[in-house]
């Protein structure tokens, strides 16, 4: 009896040891570990062994302590998984995700933000600064690969360039990524948000996948709240009808940037400039966008309000960049005055600021 009763002392003491280490073993793993390299790259060396790999994350600060993340590699078997590369582990996280991470790979990259309504003029001086070359590569030379449409010839063979093409987003690019590729890659990314049903659209408001997306691009450059896209689309398709000017601002912006005169201010050359994406001097829809468009202002031009608007002006009580709009030129005139006297307002301002 006196043996049963120490064998059976002995087993709970071996179980509860066993839910200890267990629990031990678990929570070494599974615990968040912060620490201060999180905006560092990490490099492991190719032909580093696992244990060197974890008394190097260990020595970092990455993980607290090697012993159960080695047995953990051992008994599941996923020692020969780790990868070399330069990594960047977020505070913070646990030595499991540190493993996952190691087990995906990774290697140093570049962010770059396209935002929406960015130019290809932008862009490419935004690729030009993010991305040095060797020997150095200038925006002309960039705007030249941009002027390449094959890219885009099975969607846009009317196109004269990439302009509207190159989606806004954040991308991620090795640090030695060549420009073609980064142009190549935001294309890409533009077909891949383009729905099948958005061609089928356009047809049936008799237009080509092109002229949406010069539509989107006049709309995503003259206001920049969503829920007011689908009206300002509606004053366009409303003008094209009537055979009025569109006279948006933006177009006259971008042909001052096409002819490199573009200093921030518009005048009165611009407006008259001899152009046909010179909206206030011309008819119809430009040639082309004039900026890089989103999801949503592309939906805009696919689908605009129903209004009798032909006129908006800037909403300055908001001042948030949305429009007062008006259906006719008396109303507009009123809007339009109250819009003038808050832009002189706003000059004289800049100006007193200046002078200090």
């Amino acid at each position: 009896m006196r043996i049963l009763q120490a064998i059976i002392v002995l087993f709970l003491i071996a179980l509860f040891a066993l839910g200890g280490v267990s629990w031990w073993f678990y929570n070494s793993l599974s615990s968040p570990v912060e620490h201060t390299r999180s905006n560092d790259y990490i490099v492991i060396e190719r032909g580093s062994s696992q244990r060197q790999i974890i008394e190097q994350l260990r020595a970092e600060g990455i993980l607290q302590s090697e012993l159960p993340i080695l047995v953990y590699l051992r008994t599941m078997a996923r020692s020969q998984r780790l990868q070399a590369g330069e990594y960047r582990f977020p505070s913070p996280i646990t030595p499991l995700q540190v493993i996952t991470e190691l087990e995906k790979g990774s290697i140093r990259t570049t962010r770059i933000t396209i935002p929406e309504g960015f130019t290809r003029f932008d862009i490419a001086k935004r690729i030009g600064e993010t991305f040095p070359q060797d020997p150095p590569v200038t925006e002309e030379q960039l705007l030249l690969m941009m002027s390449d449409t094959k890219l885009i010839r099975d969607f846009a063979p009317e196109a004269r360039n990439l302009e509207g093409y190159l989606y806004p987003s954040t991308y991620e690019f090795p640090p030695d990524s060549k420009p073609e590729a980064i142009i190549a890659s935001m294309v890409e990314q533009f077909k891949k948000i383009w729905k099948p049903e958005w061609e089928e659209r356009a047809r049936q408001l008799g237009r080509t996948p092109h002229e949406i997306v010069t539509l989107a691009s006049l709309i995503e450059t003259e206001s920049p709240v969503e829920s007011e896209r689908p009206i300002v689309a509606s004053v366009i398709y409303n003008r094209l009808k009537r055979n009025i000017p569109l006279g948006i601002d933006q177009t006259v912006v971008y042909v001052a940037k096409m002819q490199n005169r573009w200093d921030g201010t518009i005048h009165k050359s611009d407006i008259e400039a001899d152009s046909p994406y010179n909206t206030r001097k011309y008819g119809g829809i430009p040639p082309g966008p004039i900026s890089s468009v989103s999801v949503s202002a592309i939906e805009a031009a696919l689908n605009p309000a129903e209004t009798n608007y032909i006129f908006y002006v800037l909403n300055v009580e908001k001042n948030d960049g949305s429009h007062h709009f008006y259906a006719t030129a008396a109303e507009f005139e009123r809007g339009k005055a109250i819009y003038q006297k808050w832009l002189a307002e706003q000059r004289r301002l800049i100006r007193e600021k200046e002078r200090k």
